[in-house]
């Protein structure tokens, strides 16, 4: 069963930059879709970021142009590179990953089966 276990978050001003990874174990990422989620308090979660095996992302609207979502498949994680960050990106994030078919593109609303525990990203002005 794939475990997945976050790192990287903290506070930042408007403007600077953030690396979530997470790192999995017991079992190879090379067969799962992965993907980033966020939840600001008193909001639903959504969809930051996805990546198939092949590697072909979606971004939100909010994440184009800012946020990278990338593999390492020798090191078996996942990452969220944040860059530009707003205060509007201030949420917990959660990694998350479901094995896969090869041709599966997962949306933003994709059902993810394991996750991370979270990571707080705190953004000010």
């Amino acid at each position: 069963r794939l475990q997945l276990v976050e790192s990287g978050g903290g506070s930042v001003q408007t403007g600077g930059s953030l690396r979530l990874s997470c790192a999995a174990s017991g079992d190879t990422l090379n067969d799962y879709c992965i993907g980033w989620f966020r939840q600001a308090p008193g909001k639903e979660r959504q969809g930051v970021a996805t990546m198939s095996r092949t590697g072909t992302t979606i971004y939100a609207d909010s994440a184009k142009g800012r946020f990278t979502i990338s593999r390492d498949n020798a090191k078996n994680t996942l990452n969220l590179q944040m860059n530009s960050l707003k205060p509007e990106d201030t949420a917990m994030y959660y990694c998350a990953a479901d094995p896969c078919a090869i041709w599966v593109g997962p949306g933003l609303e994709y059902e993810f089966a394991a996750w991370g525990q979270g990571a707080q990203v705190t953004v000010s002005s």
